[in-house]
């Protein structure tokens, strides 16, 4: 039945209220996952021997991180056996061919999981912020894979760690508007492609944490009507490892006041772009995480105690800490988090994907629990996503 309600200015015509849509489209769920890594990888030791650092306040960087192993592609050696200096075009260079090796592996990865084709993608979206290409990555692994010229496609450029998150609010809309139609998200970061070398302490930092990597996931909503057991009604003992959770809200956080605290500098020096990391960002983007986690749970009428799995960005060992410390979370919640950091370093946008792979690879998802994903990233942004499976 359509209802009228009169408009307030006279002799106007009503404003008709349709009635309710009889079916609502269905929240996008994650079908796949996939990640790849560069070729080579190395301790933290190595890297400081290689590169023939002596400082001590560098090599405890270094030491003191969490992180055991790290994918890197070393510059080539010059004279002396020396790493030869690389320009803004090589690393450029360097970060297309890197970022569509790794990419394409992951997304294949990626469908394979899910009983997927590459003629099945719909959508693809591509994030990276360690280099820029025109045309975007999208376009150019579409040509690399044979995908469809009709998938429909984006690029999210220069966002940061954060940016995986960004990508998959906008993945997840374009799968529900699309029911039955695969959406694909990458996120390939080929941070060697990054990197500046000096004697100075910002780079150590920052040359002390990034890796090589890549993750792909893929979404799928399903029709309105498709059958589908109500959320939280299967058995508890149900393993859900093979049927991904759905997608049920996101919520951001822009902490204006830290604006700068991540970026990128040009080095005249060095005559490339320099990544800036504020030794302060770790404890300004724990105190903002119960903001932002609380809201996005407020709004699903939870509690921080009604999650069973937490996803959160492997962005450093102080970070960690501080949003393991302001949310009151265990080490055992963060255990992915912390295992990536350990085993691949930062991999920037795609690392919460790398923990979603291994909580899905040890086995203990089931049906009706909740999790969180948790991103932070220049801006200074926190972005936050609800799921169930």
């Amino acid at each position: 039945m359509t209802a009228t309600i009169a408009h307030p200015e006279s002799g106007t015509a009503p404003v008709l209220l349709e009635p309710e849509t009889k079916h609502r489209a269905e929240p996008s769920r994650i079908i796949g996952v996939g990640t790849a890594v560069t070729e080579d990888s190395y301790s933290q030791r190595e890297l400081l021997d290689l590169f023939r650092i002596d400082d001590p306040r560098v090599r405890s960087v270094f030491l003191n991180s969490a992180i055991e192993r790290r994918h890197l592609t070393l510059p080539p050696l010059g004279a002396g056996d020396a790493f030869r200096h690389e320009t803004q075009g090589e690393l450029l260079a360097k970060h297309k061919r890197l970022a569509l090796g790794m990419g394409a592996r992951a997304v294949r990865q990626c469908l394979a999981g899910a009983g997927l084709e590459v003629a099945d993608i719909g959508y693809l979206c591509c994030v990276t912020t360690t280099g820029y290409l025109t045309p975007g990555l999208s376009a150019l692994l579409m040509r690399d894979l044979d995908v469809n010229p009709g998938c429909s496609r984006v690029d999210v450029v220069g966002m940061g760690c954060n940016a995986g998150l960004n990508a998959l609010n906008a993945t997840a809309s374009w799968s529900m508007a699309h029911p039955g139609k695969v959406a694909v998200l990458l996120c390939a970061e080929a941070c060697s492609a990054a990197y500046v070398m000096d004697s100075t302490m910002r780079t150590a930092v920052v040359n002390s944490l990034f890796g090589d990597g890549a993750a792909a996931i893929a979404l799928l909503a399903d029709p309105p009507d498709a059958a589908r057991p109500a959320p939280g009604k299967l058995p508890a003992d149900v393993s859900c490892s093979s049927a991904g959770p759905r997608l049920l809200g996101f919520a951001s956080h822009l902490i204006h006041e830290a604006i700068g605290a991540m970026r990128y500098d040009w080095d005249d020096d060095q005559n490339k772009l320099s990544f800036y990391l504020d030794p302060d960002i770790p404890y300004v983007v724990g105190a903002h995480a119960e903001r932002v986690v609380d809201r996005l749970l407020d709004g699903a009428g939870l509690r921080r105690s009604d999650i069973a799995h937490w996803l959160v960005h492997s962005g450093g060992k102080k970070v960690i800490d501080a949003v393991r410390v302001n949310l009151g979370l265990t080490r055992h919640d963060l255990r992915h988090t912390t295992g990536v950091l350990r085993d691949y370093g930062n991999v920037s946008s795609g690392s919460f994907l790398f923990s979603y792979e291994r909580l899905m690879q040890e086995n203990r998802a089931r049906a009706g629990d909740f999790g969180v994903l948790m991103t932070m990233g220049p801006g200074s942004t926190i972005e936050t996503a609800l799921v169930q499976w």
